[in-house]
């Protein structure tokens, strides 16, 4: 017998009676209700995507005054959304989030201050009910903004000064960076350095904390360089350290790792056989790098769910929250 929800557009109904909940819960899925249980809404979405179900998006925008569409908002130069492969893979993933729940991403850059004042004026408008901010630096003035404006919103990574005023998704830095280092420190290395990403990012500051609280009193400051986590920045960074005597290097991001690998190579060093390198990240450079990348992975699929699912929570009425995911160290054959 033919499944009926084949033959024409499925309902609420349907989504409730596969997913084995009231009608009531799954609108309170598809519209950001927080009031769900953890298995409850993981039924209702796989329900979702099994029968193709889509949200009348215009009668729910009318009855609730809504605009169906959140922002990815990087307030990064305009190349690095495809210079980074970090910033893809978050968007892909929201994308894929927000279109389960029949709702629009919208990608709005704010690398200057004309494109911030622009951004502010279109978030003010009401052309979106949140944002989600990717990549803030602890002087970003678009935050204070955001939150002035009163606009739900969800930082990936811990916006430094505004930790508890806006809900974060973010991975556990400190921790992370112990690992690494205990890694290349179990590996036989001794002399270890590394190439930090900018204080004034999370990453930047919280990898270092861990990679010298793991070393503790083995940990040398001239061997750390500051880049900004760019191939280049790695390159110059690691030509120092070589000049200093390492036999290990951790860097923050792989594409620094990657321009770690670069240098050495061009000083005549072999990469892991004299210097062991590793990186942080695993969004696909790591995998695909010659030789491949130790690295940590950060969970990107998650990440992205769960900043869509904080951020619609927030809009119907919940409080900030924190969320710190765990990682995974990959050894590949550079450390």
């Amino acid at each position: 017998m033919s499944d009926p929800t084949a033959r024409r557009k499925p309902t609420i109904r349907d989504i409730a009676e596969r997913a084995g909940v009231s009608r009531s819960t799954v609108s309170r899925v598809i519209n950001g209700g927080h009031w769900v249980s953890p298995d409850a809404r993981v039924a209702v979405e796989k329900a979702i995507v099994d029968s193709g179900y889509t949200a009348n998006h215009h009668a729910r925008s009318l009855a609730t005054g809504r605009a169906g569409s959140m922002a990815f908002l990087l307030t990064e130069p305009q190349q690095l959304l495809f210079d980074d492969p970090t910033f893809a893979l978050l968007l892909r993933g929201a994308a894929e989030a927000l279109a389960q729940r029949s709702m629009t991403l919208v990608l709005l850059v704010a690398g200057t201050t004309a494109e911030r004042e622009s951004v502010a004026h279109f978030i003010r408008a009401g052309h979106v009910d949140g944002v989600m901010l990717i990549s803030s630096h602890e002087s970003e003035p678009l935050l204070d903004e955001l939150i002035d404006i009163g606009i739900p919103t969800v930082c990936c990574g811990l916006p430094l000064g505004h930790e508890k005023d806006v809900s974060t998704i973010s991975v556990d830095e400190v921790g992370s960076a112990r690992t690494m280092a205990a890694h290349l420190r179990d590996a036989g290395h001794r002399r270890i350095g590394m190439i930090t990403g900018p204080d004034d990012t999370p990453g930047g500051r919280y990898r270092l904390v861990g990679f010298r609280e793991e070393l503790g009193d083995a940990f040398d400051p001239s061997l750390v360089e500051a880049g900004d986590y760019s191939f280049e920045s790695g390159q110059t960074a690691m030509a120092r350290l070589l000049e200093r005597g390492v036999d290990a290097v951790f860097a923050a991001n792989d594409r620094m790792a990657a321009g770690a690998v670069a240098a050495a190579r061009h000083a005549g060093v072999r990469v892991p056989e004299d210097v062991a390198v590793a990186g942080f990240d695993d969004s696909g450079l790591a995998a695909t790098h010659e030789p491949p990348l130790t690295t940590i992975r950060q969970p990107w699929d998650q990440i992205s769910a769960r900043m869509v699912s904080a951020l619609l929570d927030v809009i119907a009425g919940a409080p900030p929250r924190s969320v710190v995911l765990d990682t995974e160290l990959v050894v590949r054959a550079s450390a």
